[in-house]
């Protein structure tokens, strides 16, 4: 099976809830994880567990629908899509690249958030981000916008490949230009470039948060972060790594994780736990919410130091500076067991050698109280020892020891996020395997091997555990303590994205196409 170019990285339920002052509708998935807490698992039900993909032809590669089953529409993508879909207010939205122009005045090596209509598929507008020009260093080409937008109300809010984070209306240009932020067509165009004359199908900018120039990070390879809205607030990882050496870390001080103003894009506050210190490659892993836990909750954080973090939501003067504000930390747990740091005989296993250390990629999960984390490295290394971890979240200090509740260690790599229902934890390796275990002991219940790489995290829904692989296969697995395979649907391309459900309809992104199927 042809395979597009993959890039060093990863990042890659459904209720009713409020985000902030915004309600969002019962079925909408509107952010990465469908909620704060980032579980992947609905209880939606009657969602399509068979459906045909169907067969593209002509330049255009359109999906000719008489040749599908169970689907409602397909949408052609770029060459790479990376970015997971969310769902709101009748608006599909995801990240993908440029080398399929939508707009003849958009050309070239561009990242790109598509909004569709979510009863039809169609193309509604489009928000186009020229690259870095740094190449693989901090933007590598082709890979276009890896994060999931989150939408707030009338807005959405995205990491870019430029390690901007931008807000825009979710009603595009058509309804003109809400400001304050005026300089859309110079934006599209790129710096010295003569500006584009914004129309009807491009993206209304709100404000734009350089993370580079506001920050000083550096970010490696790509940037890759799904904000998590909270109370007015945004909190998004920086994506501050090292340096084409691999060995460098040009930015040490700067923070990893940041909180912004939902309104203005204004810095609230930043980590300052010094993990950039202590990163192995890169900060990648979005944050979640712990709801419950203390006065304000908890801010969970995956670090590329290997440690998950709990912070306080609510910014305060730094004791040091209190011109600045920062966010507290209230525990930190170190992921990476010491059998991966130094062997048998004391000597340091070095990153990032099979055996050894890994940082966390996956996004933090929180159920009842617990955290659900395993570590993992950039693909690009291959295969390699992991672990997962459950973690009491309302510990505080360093609780290696005293919040763990317990690790599994017979999961290899892993970059995926991991799926909670009835109390069965649902979790995917680098090297293919799915892994159904208690959620409360880690007892492991049955393995399932993919036999391809697994980018993708599982989705539950409806009695079944959906997951995408690199050999284009979607699995549709029975959910519960037995293993039962129940479809496998082979596609053109390979599934990087994970699976989502959204008010019936079951969404699945491979490189090329977006799949919205659903029941007839």
């Amino acid at each position: 099976m042809m395979q597009e170019n993959r890039f060093p990285l990863l990042f890659l339920g459904v209720i009713a809830f409020t985000i902030g002052t915004h309600p969002i509708h019962a079925g909408d998935w509107p952010e990465w994880g469908g909620d704060p807490s980032r579980n992947m698992a609905s209880d939606e039900t009657e969602i399509v567990q068979s459906f045909t993909p169907g067969e593209s032809s002509g330049k255009d590669e359109k999906v000719d629908l008489s040749t599908t089953e169970n689907v409602k529409w397909v949408a052609k993508l770029g060459s790479q899509a990376y970015g997971n879909v969310t769902v709101a207010d009748g608006r599909v939205f995801v990240g993908t690249n440029n080398e399929v122009p939508r707009d003849p005045k958009h050309t070239g090596d561009r990242g790109n958030i598509y909004c569709l209509d979510e009863k039809t598929g169609d193309f509604l507008w489009q928000l186009i981000v020229p690259k870095l020009g740094a190449g693989k260093v901090s933007d590598w080409e082709f890979l276009g916008i890896c994060s999931s937008p989150a939408i707030v109300g009338d807005r959405a809010f995205i990491v870019t490949n430029r390690c901007e984070v931008v807000c825009i209306d979710v009603k595009g240009f058509a309804d003109g230009n809400d400001g304050p932020f005026e300089d859309e067509g110079q934006y599209m165009a790129g710096e010295g470039n003569e500006p584009i004359e914004p129309g009807d199908t491009d993206a209304d900018i709100l404000w734009v948060f350089d993370m580079r120039d506001e920050l000083g990070v550096f970010p490696h390879n790509i940037a890759s972060s799904s904000v998590l809205p909270l109370d007015g607030k945004i909190y998004v990882t920086t994506s501050n790594g090292q340096d084409w050496s691999h060995v460098n870390i040009p930015s040490p001080f700067a923070p990893a994780l940041v909180c912004l103003d939902q309104e203005t894009g204004e810095l609230l506050g930043e980590e300052v736990s010094g993990i950039s210190e202590r990163l192995m490659h890169c900060n990648w892993s979005s944050p979640s919410y712990a709801d419950g836990i203390g006065d304000n909750g908890l801010v969970i954080f995956g670090a590329g130091d290997g440690f998950c973090y709990g912070f306080d939501p609510v910014p305060v003067p730094d004791p040091d500076d209190p011109e600045y504000k920062i966010l507290q930390e209230t525990f930190r747990f170190d992921c990476v067991p010491q059998s991966y740091k130094v062997d048998s005989d004391g000597k340091a296993i070095k990153y990032p050698a099979p055996d050894g250390p890994s940082e966390i990629i996956a996004t933090p999960v929180v159920y009842e109280n617990k955290v659900y984390v395993a570590i993992g490295q950039d693909p690009e290394h291959g295969s390699g020892v992991g672990v997962l971890h459950c973690i009491d979240a309302t510990k505080k200090g360093n609780i290696t020891e005293s919040g763990k509740i317990w690790s599994y260690d017979k999961i290899n790599r892993s970059i995926s996020t991991v799926s909670i229902a009835d109390g069965l934890v649902y979790a995917a390796d680098y090297d293919g395997f799915i892994h159904c275990l208690d959620a409360e002991t880690g007892e492991a219940y049955w393995v399932h091997d993919t036999m391809s790489h697994i980018w993708s995290s599982t989705m539950v829904a409806d009695g079944k555990v959906y997951l995408g692989n690199e050999d284009g296969i979607l699995v549709v697995l029975k959910a519960g303590k037995e293993a039962k395979v129940l479809e496998e649907i082979e596609f053109d391309a390979p599934i990087y994205s994970t699976p989502v459900v959204s008010n019936g309809v079951l969404y699945v992104a491979s490189q090329t196409h977006l799949y919205a199927a659903e029941k007839k």
